[in-house]
This record gives structure tokens, C-alpha cells and sequence, in this order.
């Protein structure tokens, strides 16, 4: 049996002697963090419902809430975390999708570009995130993750727009 310190370290919160003792709150882990994240991004209408649905002042205040939940995580990883550069470019790709819906009157096409390529950018960083960090991606968020980070036969679902059925040619 083999323990590894990391593991150890971050379950042990103090040390007793009879004349005084010293606690502390472990660090958390960087899977932790990560799992945290997109657990909370699976909540997240604006990255994968239908454009049909969308509303844009909903989705505007779905991107601040987005934006301030990735500079929490930022802000309890390590410097140098792996993970750092992925969130920050989720979190840029939220400015540039406030920026962008901001700078002038926006039309339904120029908002469901910008909503688009920010999904776009979303799914190639959570697909990263996952891989490193070994987290499966539940849920519909799956669905703006890239074809080729997919099992083939999930990436042929998704295309053909429908679970279980192959998808006919005309």
C-alpha cells in the first residue's frame, strides 16, 4: 500500500501535542477546482441551449455570472496551474462576447455570432480542462465540446441531430 504525500498533505488539518496544538485549512486540489467549474458551467443555459431560446439580456447576465465564477477559480489555483491559461481564455472569450454585444445596437444575427463563437471557444477549453484533469462532461454541456474530442460514434450523434438513429444521406 502506498500513500502519496500530495493526498496526505491535503487531508492532514492540524497537529496536537499536550501543550498546545496548530491547525490549518489544506489547499484545495486542482481537479477539485476544475471539477467545481464545470459542474458549474453544466448549469449554464447560455453555453449550449438552442439559439431559438436565447434571450440576450439573459445571456448577458449568464456570461457576468460565468466570468466572476472563473476568476474564483483562477484566483484559488496555483500560479503555475495548468488549468490557469484555459480559464483565463474562458474568461476573455466573455469579454469579448460582452464587448462585442455592447459596442453598438446589436441585431440577432451579430448577437447569435458572438453567443456562437463564444460557445465555440468554451468547448475547445472545457475539452482541455477535462482531458487534463480526467473529468467526465455530463449533461448538455457535452454539446459544444469539438467533434474530434468526442468518441466517433458520439460525434455522429451529434451531427446527425439525433441520439441512437445513424444518420440517413439524400
Amino acid at each position: 500500500m502506498r500513500i502519496k504525500f500530495k493526498e496526505l498533505a491535503t487531508r492532514l488539518t492540524g497537529v496536537s501535542i499536550p501543550i498546545f496544538g496548530i491547525s490549518w485549512n489544506p489547499p484545495e486540489s486542482e481537479s477539485k477546482i476544475i471539477r467545481d467549474v464545470l459542474v458549474y458551467l453544466e448549469d449554464r443555459r447560455a453555453l449550449y441551449n438552442p439559439f431559438a431560446h436565447e434571450l440576450e439580456h439573459e445571456v448577458t447576465h449568464s456570461v457576468l455570472d460565468i466570468r466572476k465564477e472563473l476568476t474564483s477559480a483562477i484566483q484559488r489555483l496555483s500560479a503555475d496551474s495548468n488549468a490557469t491559461p484555459l480559464l483565463r481564455a474562458m474568461r476573455a472569450a466573455c469579454r469579448e462576447y460582452l464587448n462585442e454585444t455592447r459596442e453598438h445596437t446589436p441585431t440577432m444575427f451579430s448577437f447569435l455570432t458572438s453567443l456562437g463563437k463564444l460557445r465555440s471557444l468554451f468547448g475547445v477549453n472545457i475539452a482541455y480542462l477535462a482531458i487534463e484533469y480526467g473529468i467526465d462532461i455530463e449533461g448538455e454541456l457535452a454539446s459544444i465540446v469539438p467533434p474530434q474530442f468526442k468518441e466517433p460514434k458520439e460525434a455522429e450523434q451529434d451531427v446527425s441531430g439525433e441520439r441512437g438513429k445513424p444518420r440517413r444521406s439524400r
